[in-house]
């Protein structure tokens, strides 16, 4: 058992641990060749050409995958900033619309009206200082070639703009033109963005004006955390340039540029203290030979420093100890530091191995854990009255998310919520002691819905929002299991059991790998909506009657440093496979499953290793489902790192290709269904290519499904569905 690891097991039924032998033949590997292409995406909508039974046991006929992903889903919670106001977008079947609540209702009404399942984005939410209005991001980030993600193929192209919408009238959106993450600026004059490697400046219009923006700055480097100071006159940014990062100070009055104490690092996070006299950032140390998907578990230490924007001078108040924390880690929903009341910054650090919250004073001294404990924090906000930092962890409880509250000062947190749930975004709308708190939340049979407490009382921000549609009663309670890895790590992960199999069964089975790898699947529907759609998918098969196991693999996020940074993963070694195997063994060994009967499936990184899981080990995993996995890290690495020379280090290419399911194709005699998007920017197209045609010349049994012009994170619905169905109707046939 790792240290520091505890894993939490619930009650099942009595009966449903047992199961009975069902024979049942398994198709050879040496099959034909049958292509699903998006040519007959019309008939896998038909339940009359694909039937997505398992005539194995008694089904639920209420548990359907369009049912299960029938929910919208929330996200991206944005408070005003006067008002109590609060903002979210809603992703209804692909369908993407702005909402917004507010006192004293807090009754969630949709303020833009699109209606088609287009995959177009909406994000990066901001509010004016007045409350009055609503700017968005509408269109996908671009590629490195300035292509917009365009899933829909529509002749005309796609594009990404920056607009604005009334609050008050909730009337149609108005386009103010080209740019990303609005920042609005305290005094009201205009807001901040980033386009085309400028840093632009536009008054906020009216009416259906668009504004005429002027540049700020044009340097060298690539601009972003753009910050404003309290009052308005100085912007604050990070110039990174490859090896090194600057952080610059903009002074709108005399239109001047001053750097924050450059050096040979890389500096970043800027936040500026509540008076904005003076301004913090992160410094660290530059090292030009990280090597991707590599354990990192420590090296040469940040630190913090505090600065004067108008000379440009800083000093360090703080430096992180060499050993567990000297390499920072960030938290989703903030920068690395947080400026809080009474000079106090707070922080995340991972000196006792777990990332949990620090502050120090801005003049310097040691740091005051916030936080203590072996757990996540996750989710950070600090409260408007900068007393309190509100976030989620899995405190005392490993398999879920909770939510909590800590003074910028000394700890310990107080408890929020004290669920079986799973809650994240905390969003504070309001000063005081307790003010209202909207969040997200989700269960294992409830799906990702907003909900808002005040005095404490919760209630949904959408009352009745999720459909009827939606089989939650019907769904199977996940137990939170350990598995022993084929190197004798024991490794997490949660079993989903068919709510009928009966005492004698055995069942096909199929284990799940999540992507990431710095990713954590849970007890309940997940807070990514890439992983609210794979849960969905495995509670489905759970429903056909599979027995289902989603690994939470070495190398993900939950478990602590030495858990993510685990030794020799990925492309330093692949050692995750050990993980693989230990799966497919702790599911053989069960007495409801037919050991000849066991699959596993993917995407991303859990595609990787369900290619090496077939590669590798064909004579356990009867079929596999492969949805964009990495094939090659070469390939891989190069994908996000463009500089990438695998000549350079010959052995750390050697062992790259070592741990990639490309150098065993020869052990591969299972089919496997391939599925990708030809624009992934996360993992390129050629990764699957490459692996279909040595796949063919070994004579294996490939289907493929290709999405034309779709990216990584599907952003179409219907195609996430054509991928789910085509997977549980790959399963039927090949584990029947």
């Amino acid at each position: 058992m790792c240290p520091m690891m505890s894993f939490r097991r619930n009650r099942l039924e009595e009966g449903r641990l047992r199961g009975r032998h069902m024979t049942a033949g398994r198709e050879g590997s040496r099959c034909r060749l049958l292509l699903l292409s998006l040519a007959f995406l019309p008939f896998l909508a038909s339940p009359l050409t694909l039937p997505l039974t398992v005539p194995l046991a008694a089904q639920t006929p209420a548990v359907t995958l369009e049912g299960l992903m029938s929910a919208p889903f929330p996200s991206g919670l944005t408070p005003s900033p006067t008002g109590g106001q609060v903002a979210w977008v809603q992703n209804d079947r692909g369908v993407r619309n702005i909402w917004v609540a507010g006192p004293p209702e807090y009754r969630g009404r949709q303020l833009t009206s699109y209606d088609r399942d287009d995959g177009q984005e909406i994000g990066s939410l901001t509010w004016t200082m007045d409350g009055t209005t609503l700017f968005f991001i509408r269109g996908g980030a671009p590629n490195r070639q300035g292509e917009i993600p365009n899933p829909t193929s529509d002749p005309a192209g796609a594009e990404r703009a920056l607009w604005r919408v009334n609050v008050l009238t909730a009337g149609e959106p108005v386009r103010t033109g080209p740019g990303a993450t609005p920042v609005m600026a305290p005094d009201r004059s205009g807001y901040a963005y980033v386009q085309g490697g400028v840093i632009w400046f536009a008054p906020i219009p009216s009416g259906t004006d668009t504004a005429s923006p002027v540049a700020l700055v044009r340097s060298r480097g690539s601009p972003g955390s753009l910050a404003w100071s309290p009052d308005g006159s100085r912007l604050a940014f990070v110039s990174s340039r490859g090896t090194h990062a600057f952080v610059g100070i903009y002074d709108r009055a005399s239109a001047t540029l001053r750097w924050m104490d450059p050096s040979v690092d890389r500096d970043g996070s800027p936040a500026w203290s509540p008076d904005g006299s003076r301004i913090a950032f992160v410094r660290v140390p530059s090292t030009l030979d990280w090597p991707m998907f590599a354990p990192i578990r420590e090296a040469m230490p940040w630190s913090i420093r505090v600065g004067d924007p108008e000379t440009g001078s800083s000093r360090e108040i703080w430096r992180a100890l060499e050993g567990p924390g000297s390499v920072p880690q960030g938290v989703v929903g903030s920068g690395l530091l947080l400026w809080g009341e009474g000079d106090y910054i707070v922080f995340p650090w991972e000196r006792t191995g777990w990332k949990l919250l620090y502050s120090v004073s801005a003049s310097g001294g040691e740091a005051t854990l916030l936080t203590p404990g072996a757990f996540e924090v996750e989710y950070v906000t600090l409260a408007p009255d900068r007393r309190t930092v509100y976030f989620n962890s899995n405190q005392d409880d490993m398999d879920r998310r909770n939510l909590w509250r800590v003074r910028v000062d000394q700890g310990p947190p107080t408890a929020l919520t004290q669920t079986l749930d799973i809650e994240w975004e905390p969003t504070p709308l309001g000063e005081g002691d307790d003010p209202p708190l909207a969040y997200l939340r989700s269960g294992a049979r409830t799906p990702a819905h907003a909900v808002i407490q005040v005095e404490g009382e919760t209630r949904e921000l959408v009352p009745g929002g999720i459909p009827s549609t939606f089989p939650g009663a019907s769904l199977a309670d996940p137990e939170a299991v350990t598995i022993t890895a084929s190197d004798g790590m024991e490794v997490p992960g949660q079993l989903f059991l068919p709510r009928d199999l009966r005492p004698g069964e055995r069942r096909p089975a199929v284990a799940f790998f999540h992507g990431g790898s710095r990713r954590q699947m849970l007890l309940g529907f997940h807070y990514g909506s890439y992983y609210h759609n794979a849960y969905a998918l495995n509670q489905y098969l759970a429903a056909q009657g599979y027995v289902v196991l989603s690994v939470n693999f070495r190398s993900g996020t939950g478990y602590g440093m030495e858990f993510r940074e685990a030794l020799n993963y990925g492309a330093a070694g692949g050692s995750e496979f050990h993980d693989v195997m230990g799966a497919g063994l702790y599911l053989k060994g069960r007495p409801d499953v037919d050991p000849d009967r066991i699959g596993l499936w993917g995407g991303s990184y859990g595609g990787y290793l369900t290619a090496m899981g077939l590669s590798r080990a064909s004579d356990l995993y009867a079929a596999g489902a492969d949805i964009h996995g990495v094939h090659d890290w070469n390939v891989g690495i190069a994908t996000f790192r463009p500089g990438y020379n695998p000549l350079e280090d010959p052995e750390r290419t050697r062992i790259a290709f070592d741990a990639s399911p490309m150098s065993t194709l020869d052990g591969w005699r299972s089919p496997v269904l391939v599925i990708h998007g030809d624009d992934d920017r996360n993992v390129r197209f050629l990764e699957t290519v490459a692996l279909v045609e040595e796949l063919r010349k070994r004579d294996v049994h490939v289907e493929q499904l290709v999405f034309p012009d779709e990216v990584h994170g599907f952003l179409l619905h219907s195609n996430w569905l054509a991928a789910y169905r085509a997977t549980a109707d790959f399963f039927e046939r090949m584990l029947r």
